[in-house]
C-alpha cells in the first residue's frame, strides 16, 4: 500500500513545470495563514485600547488594520485555491492521458485479465481521487498547518502557562484519530472496488443491450445491478459516519481545553496577572486554533480514499507489455513467411503444438477447421497480438520479433468476423489511424462495393457513424471494414469470413474486388464455409491445435478423410 510520501514521490517528475504556480500557492498560503493569526491578535488592542482605555486614536486606525488583515487572508486564501486547482487539474489531466498511453502499448492478455469497465472507473474515478489530493487536500494540509504555527505564536505570546494548559490536550486525540485513519483505509479500498463493479456491469449491460432485451433479461440484469449499488451505498455510508467521528472528537477535545482555560485563565484576569484583552486575544486564538486543527485530523482521515486509489492508479502506470517492440524495418517486398515448430499456451489450455506452414508472395492460404482449432491464434501470432511459446515465425528468414511493431501491423490489414466500427465519419473510419485522402477513401470505398450507398448518405464519406455503426446494416459495416483494409494496402492480407454478413451478389463482388486486392499479397482466409476458399493456393485443416492437413483441395480430397468429412458436410 503506498503511502503519502510515496504518491508524492511519483509526482515529483511533475512539479518542476509549476514552480511559478507553486510560489503563488507558497505567497497565498503565507498570507492567509498570517491574516488568521493577526486577526486573533488584533482582539487584544480591540479591548484593551478602545473599549477599556478609550484611545480615539486606536479607533480610527485599528479598522483599517482590520480591513488589511482580512483582505490579504481572503486573498490569500483565492490566490492558494486558484493556484492549486491549476497544478491538481493540468497533473490530474497530465496522468489520465498516461495511463491511456500506457493502456494502448499493453498486449491483449492484459485486456483479456481486466473488465473494461473497472479500467473505466480506474482512469476516471480512482483518478479523481487522486486529483482531490493533489489540488485540494495537500495545499490545504499546508495551508492549516501554517494557520496553526501563526495561531500557536499568538497563543504562546500572549501567555505561555495558558497555552501549556490549552494544549497538553491535543495528544489526547492522536490515538482515536489513528484508528479512524486505519478504518477509513479499509472502508475506502472496498468502496473503489464497489464502484469498479458497478462501471463494469453498465459497461457490459449497454454493450450487450440487444441479447438483454431478446432474453427479457431486463429484470435480472437490474437485479443484479441493484445489489452491487446497495453495497456501494452502504460502504459510502459507513465512510461518512467514520469520517463524521472527527468533528465531535476534535471539537469535545477542544471544549476540555477551552474549560480548562476558562478556569485558569479567568483566575489570572481576577488576580491582576493578566489584561482582558490580553485574555480575550488567547481565547479568539485558542478557539481559531482548534478549527485548523480538526481540518488537518478529517483531511488525514479522507486522504486514505486517495492513497487506496493511488495503489489501483499506479498499478497501471506500472505496467509493461510482454510483447516487446523490435527496431527492424519489415522488407519492402514479402517474399515469403514461415510458421516453424510453432507452439502456444494461453495459461494451461495448449491452443497451437507444433505447427509448421510456408506462405509465399501471391499465395492464398486457407485455414480450416472446427472452432477452437487454433486458426485465429495463429494469424494473432503474425500480428504479434501474442508470442509463440515455443518456435518462431520469420518474414523473409528474419525473425518477427526482430521487427519494429508499428511497422510489422502497418503491413497487415485484418478483416474480421466482429466488425469494429468508430464513432466517428465513413471517411475517418476508412482511414482509420492514418491521414485522410479522399481519393483514396473513395478509391477503397468502390473496390469494396460500398461506395454506391455511401454516395446516398446525407454527407457522403463524412457522414458521421452511430456507435459501433448501428446506423448502418450488417453488410454494409463489413464492407466498411474492407475498404479500410484496402485503404491501407498492406503486405499481408487477413480475412476471417470476411463476407459472412453479405448477401451473395455483393459477397461475389467483394470476392472479386479481394481477387484483385490479393495478387502481389501474402493472403490468409480463416473461412468456415468452404466454398470462399476454392481459389486457395494451401489449404491448412487444424484440428486440436495441430495442422492434420494441408494441401490444395483437390490434394486433400484425394488424401485427407478429415477433409473429405468436413466437406461432405457442407454439401
Amino acid at each position: 500500500m503506498y503511502s503519502l510520501k510515496d504518491v508524492l514521490k511519483r509526482f515529483t517528475p511533475f512539479y518542476k513545470d509549476y514552480i511559478p504556480s507553486f510560489i503563488l500557492v507558497v505567497i497565498g498560503m503565507v498570507l492567509a495563514s498570517s491574516g488568521t493569526a493577526a486577526s486573533a491578535y488584533l482582539v487584544k488592542p480591540l479591548l484593551d485600547e478602545i473599549f477599556i482605555n478609550k484611545d480615539r486614536e486606536m479607533l480610527l486606525l485599528l479598522p483599517y488594520a482590520i480591513i488589511v488583515v482580512y483582505a490579504a487572508k481572503e486573498g490569500g486564501k483565492y490566490l492558494q485555491a486558484c493556484s492549486t486547482a491549476y497544478i491538481g487539474q493540468h497533473i490530474i489531466k497530465r496522468l489520465r492521458e498516461n495511463i491511456l498511453e500506457n493502456l494502448l502499448r499493453l498486449d491483449l492478455t492484459f485486456f483479456h485479465t481486466y473488465r473494461t469497465g473497472e479500467l473505466i472507473s480506474r482512469n476516471t474515478s480512482d483518478v479523481e481521487r487522486i486529483r482531490s489530493v493533489v489540488s485540494s487536500m495537500i495545499p490545504e494540509f499546508l495551508r492549516e498547518s501554517f494557520t496553526i504555527i501563526g495561531l500557536m505564536g499568538v497563543v504562546i505570546y500572549q501567555s505561555p502557562k495558558l497555552a501549556f494548559f490549552a494544549l497538553i490536550i491535543m495528544p489526547l486525540a492522536i490515538y482515536p484519530l489513528r484508528k479512524l485513519a486505519k478504518k477509513m483505509k479499509k472502508i475506502s479500498k472496498a468502496s473503489q472496488e464497489k464502484i469498479s463493479d458497478i462501471t463494469a456491469k453498465l459497461s457490459e449491460i449497454f454493450n450487450n443491450i440487444e441479447v438483454i432485451q431478446a432474453n427479457n433479461a431486463q429484470n435480472y440484469e437490474h437485479t443484479l445491478f441493484k445489489n452491487d449499488n446497495e453495497r456501494y451505498f452502504k460502504l459510502t455510508m459507513k465512510s461518512v459516519r467514520v469520517n463524521e467521528l472527527v468533528s465531535p472528537l476534535m471539537e469535545t477535545i477542544g471544549a476540555v481545553g477551552v474549560a480548562v482555560v476558562v478556569i485558569v485563565g479567568g483566575g489570572e484576569v481576577i488576580d491582576g496577572h493578566m489584561s482582558v484583552g490580553s485574555f480575550f486575544s488567547f481565547l479568539t486564538a485558542l478557539f481559531m486554533l482548534y478549527t485548523p486543527i480538526k481540518k488537518i485530523s478529517s483531511l488525514y482521515n479522507k486522504m486514505q480514499d486517495a492513497l487506496v486509489a493511488s495503489d489501483r492508479i499506479f498499478f497501471l502506470l506500472d505496467q509493461t507489455p510482454s510483447i516487446k517492440s523490435g527496431t527492424q524495418s519489415v522488407p519492402e517486398k514479402i517474399e515469403s513467411i514461415s510458421f516453424e515448430n510453432l507452439s502456444l499456451h494461453y495459461g494451461e489450455k495448449q491452443a497451437l503444438h507444433d505447427v509448421n506452414l510456408v506462405a509465399k508472395s501471391g499465395e492464398m492460404i486457407a485455414l480450416i477447421g472446427d472452432s477452437g482449432g487454433g486458426k485465429s491464434s495463429l494469424m494473432n501470432m503474425l500480428m504479434r497480438f501474442y508470442d509463440p511459446s515455443v518456435g518462431a515465425i520469420y518474414i523473409n528468414g528474419m525473425n518477427i520479433k526482430d521487427f519494429s511493431l508499428a511497422n510489422l501491423r502497418e503491413n497487415i490489414a485484418m478483416v474480421t468476423q466482429r466488425v469494429y466500427i468508430f464513432h466517428d465519419s465513413i471517411a475517418a473510419n476508412v482511414a482509420y489511424g492514418k491521414e485522410i485522402d479522399e481519393t483514396k477513401v473513395i478509391d477503397a470505398l468502390q473496390k469494396a462495393n460500398a461506395y454506391d450507398f455511401v454516395q446516398t448518405l446525407p454527407e457522403g464519406i463524412f457522414t458521421h457513424l452511430d456507435e459501433f455503426g448501428t446506423n448502418l446494416s450488417g453488410g454494409q459495416r463489413q464492407r466498411i471494414a474492407i475498404a479500410r483494409a484496402i485503404y491501407t494496402n498492406p503486405q499481408i492480407l487477413i480475412l476471417d469470413e470476411a463476407t459472412s454478413a453479405l448477401d451473395s451478389e455483393s459477397e461475389k463482388k467483394i470476392t472479386e474486388a479481394i481477387e484483385n486486392l490479393i495478387k502481389d499479397k501474402i493472403t490468409f482466409v480463416i473461412a468456415h464455409r468452404l466454398s470462399t476458399i476454392k481459389k486457395a493456393n494451401k489449404i491448412a485443416l487444424l484440428k486440436h491445435g495441430q495442422i492434420c492437413a494441408l494441401g490444395s483441395d483437390e490434394e486433400l480430397l484425394a488424401s485427407s478423410a478429415e477433409y473429405h468429412k468436413l466437406k461432405g458436410l457442407q454439401h
